[in-house]
């Protein structure tokens, strides 16, 4: 994505934030109609507000917490989980390796042809279904189910494809649900989420479930990796950049993960690899401080979750959320506002039905009459009358959350940098070049929210910005999973032998 140090023109600086919330209430002054939603929109905007000062608070609390959690399990918020992976690609790996890709009702299997420092010459995929009744059935099914949609993938490679003499086909296995990782690969299933409920998996180690699943249907193949989609990214993104040290996850959930010396690790045990390090996954979707500044509409939102008092950090600032807490916002406004009238639209009631694609839709309208936010208020909402002076409120409110969740997750990186020692440095000191690889469509997609996060970073860090680079990184638990099966194959361990 290029340097941090954007123009000073980005979206979502404080004085354009300010200067288009005056716009806002010039708009709604004079009309007693909108005076308790001026006072509804101004409350958001001090509430959500992270100034300078709070997002270096944030994110030394992150750091803080980084350290909690590698010196003990439990010992923080953060899991901060260990992988096991010692050796992330280098950009030379060669040969043909495969990844199956779970975390949620699809699954894809994936076969990646690397060409050494010609990069990935090619790649085929599937991409297949699960039956309702196998997310709710038994461990032996399930896999059963996907064994024999990677038999049938291999099975079209035709007589023509051959492997080396001698090579077993080997495979990367992102596994996107909580895992307590045992070895590089193996790993244990905490629980089932995404509407998964398969109790006899529980506990179960999950490598151990396929491989015997392969083995019913005849496939045989080793499991190299088993994964999480950060992890993946992190792996692709050191792919194809070097000096990429974290990835970042900004999708329909969040996530992070980062490279971590073994001695900074007190709770590690076994022996120490030859690179004296490994990936560590924080999960920092669980990171939460006193210092996060927290609405009542986060706190609404959170009680009346799935899993309350959980997830605190992912429920401010990922796409799963951004659409729910906007539609919050709006619902307060039509019922003590009479926002829209008269009535509560019916559908205004619905939770999650203002996804955070729409937000970004609306947010990005820069139509005169804000056309594409009458649009979307018509579609969802079926509010088909819409004023100006209402669709700019709307524009307002999207850019306040939005900016709210762009400029923590912003604070989040900055804690993985001071972690590090790679945030800013005394005068005189070398400082070092540092990629974060950034995927999900929350990054990629909303442009506005992507703007802010590096305007916000360029803020927090000053001078020691330019040596910050935030990096697109596609396809980490496809692709990512296949590249750590080969900076991992057990011909490379023999060869290095």
């Amino acid at each position: 994505m290029g340097k941090v140090a954007v123009a000073a023109s980005v979206v979502c600086t404080a004085a354009v934030c300010a200067a288009a919330v005056l716009v806002a209430r010039q708009q709604m002054k004079g009309s007693g109609k909108w005076a308790k939603a001026e006072a509804i929109l101004r409350e958001l905007e001090d509430e959500c507000w992270a100034s300078t000062s709070k997002l270096r608070q944030v994110a030394d609390a992150m750091a803080e917490e980084m350290h909690a959690g590698l010196a003990s399990d439990g010992g923080s918020k953060l899991k901060m989980l260990i992988s096991y992976i010692d050796k992330l690609p280098k950009g030379d790996e060669n040969g043909v390796f495969y990844a199956l890709d779970l975390g949620g009702t699809n699954f894809r299997v994936m076969r990646v042809q690397l060409g050494g420092k010609e990069g990935v010459i090619n790649k085929e995929s599937d991409q297949v279904s699960i039956p309702p009744h196998l997310m709710v059935g038994s461990s032996h099914e399930l896999f059963d189910f996907i064994a024999a949609a990677l038999a049938k993938f291999i099975a079209k490679e035709g007589e023509d494809f051959n492997l080396p003499h001698g090579r077993k086909r080997e495979l990367g296995f992102t596994f996107s649900f909580p895992v307590r990782q045992l070895s590089l690969a193996s790993g244990t299933l905490i629980k089932w989420t995404k509407g998964f409920f398969i109790e006899d998996a529980v506990g179960q180690d999950i490598v151990e479930e396929l491989k015997k699943a392969m083995e019913r249907v005849g496939l045989d193949m080793s499991v190299t990796a088993l994964i999480n989609d950060t992890v993946g990214t992190l792996a692709r993104g050191k792919y194809n950049n070097p000096n990429v040290i974290a990835a970042v996850i900004l999708g329909t959930g969040t996530n992070a993960a980062y490279v971590e010396k073994i001695h900074a690790i007190p709770k590690w045990q076994g022996p120490t690899p030859k690179s004296g390090e490994t990936v560590i996954n924080m999960e920092w979707g669980s990171f939460r401080s006193s210092h996060l500044p927290l609405t009542e509409y986060d706190q609404s939102l959170d009680s009346e979750s799935l899993n309350p008092g959980e997830q605190i950090f992912e429920k401010i600032i990922s796409g799963m959320y951004l659409g729910e807490i906007v539609r919050r916002v709006l619902y307060r406004m039509a019922k003590e506002a009479s926002f829209f009238g008269d009535t509560i639209p019916p559908n205004l009631k619905i939770p999650f039905i203002l996804r955070t694609p729409v937000v970004s839709a609306m947010h990005h309208d820069i139509s005169p009459d804000l056309k594409v936010v009458g649009s979307k208020l018509n579609d969802i909402l079926e509010v088909p009358d819409s004023s100006l002076e209402m669709r700019k409120t709307i524009v307002e409110i999207c850019d306040i959350v939005a900016s709210r969740g762009a400029r923590l997750a912003a604070a989040g990186i900055v804690g993985i940098l001071k972690k590090l020692g790679r945030d800013p440095v005394k005068e005189g000191e070398k400082q070092q070049r540092s990629v974060i690889a950034l995927d999900g469509g929350l990054f990629e997609h909303y442009t506005k929210f992507r703007n802010c996060l590096e305007s916000a970073l360029k803020e927090l860090l000053g001078e020691a910005a330019d040596n910050i680079v935030v990096e697109l990184s596609n396809d980490g638990s496809g692709i990512g999973a296949a590249l750590l099966a080969a900076s991992h194959s057990q011909y490379l361990q023999v060869q290095e032998s």
